[in-house]
Formats: structure tokens, sequence, C-alpha cells
């Protein structure tokens, strides 16, 4: 978090992107709710938040790279928060699904080094997805989103200072 003398956080110019899957739209509206939340608690200004959409939790790495290629040139974000929520059915879809996804977005984050948050939910039931979306408020320990925003404005602060 951007501090000033004094220690207190100030106006932060961070620019993030948050890249959200459309599927499980209550869930993952949650899930924004709670990135916002932890950016406004920090003081990134609303202006600097852009939220990108995607049909689904498998189309969230290919955004996330054009956005971390096309960063190369304009230097024009400092993290990626990734939102989706993937629950588990009665086929393999799940596996083919969350598997990919993390991978990708952990190497992606490794060869751009751009901090991506992984809010992406892969649960086993409802139940376990609504658990990790409370709003009321929303807190690092029952909101993903709220977390991952939280670990991309650390990891921003951590490689500006290596």
């Amino acid at each position: 978090m951007v501090k000033n003398i004094e220690g207190e956080i100030k106006e932060s110019n961070y620019r993030i992107h948050i890249v959200a899957s459309k599927f499980n739209k209550v869930i993952v509206d949650r899930l924004i709710e709670g990135a916002i939340a932890a950016l406004r608690e920090n003081n990134v200004k609303e202006e600097n938040i852009t939220i990108v959409y995607v049909p689904g939790a498998f189309e969230i790495p290919v955004v996330v790279k054009k956005l971390c290629r096309k960063n190369l040139d304009k230097n024009e974000l400092d993290g990626i928060i990734t939102l989706g929520c993937i629950i588990k059915g009665e086929t393999a879809h799940f596996e083919y699904v969350s598997s990919p996804v993390s991978h990708s977005l952990n190497h992606l984050s490794h060869q751009y080094e751009i901090p991506i948050g992984f809010g992406v939910l892969t649960c086993y039931d409802p139940q376990q997805a609504n658990e990790r979306s409370l709003i009321n408020p929303p807190t690092i320990e029952n909101n993903k989103g709220y977390e991952s925003a939280m670990v991309v404005l650390e990891m921003i602060d951590v490689l500006k200072k290596t």
C-alpha cells in the first residue's frame, strides 16, 4: 500500500484490471464487490480500476495474456485480479477448466512479472462458493475477491521494491 511519511495510506496511482467471469454471476458479482472494497480501502482511485468481463473462467487467461502483452508497450497496469467460480458437477469438466486456468495464470504472472491475484473459486458445491464470497462486509477471511485484491496490492509493493 502507498503510505505517506506519517505512515498513513494515501491515494494510490496503481492501475488495476479485474478480469471476471460472467458464469456463476451471483457469486462472481460478490467477488467483484469484495475486490473493489479492498481497493477502495487502500485508496486506489476509481478511475484506475477497469473491469473486463469474459464468458467463463476458461476464457480468463487469454484476456490476462493480452493485457500483459499490451502492458509491455504501454505500461498501463500494475496488477490484475482474476475472478470466477467453477463448481464441480457430475462430469470431469471441473478438472478440465480449473487446472488449466490456474496453471496459465501462474505462468503469465511469472512470464510478465505482473501481480495476478487468483480469485477463481474452485468449489465442490454451491455452499462452498457462497462461503467464499460473503459481502457483509467482505474481508480477507470471507471473500476471495477481497483477498485477491489485497494480494495484488502487496505484490505490487514487493515488486516495486525488488
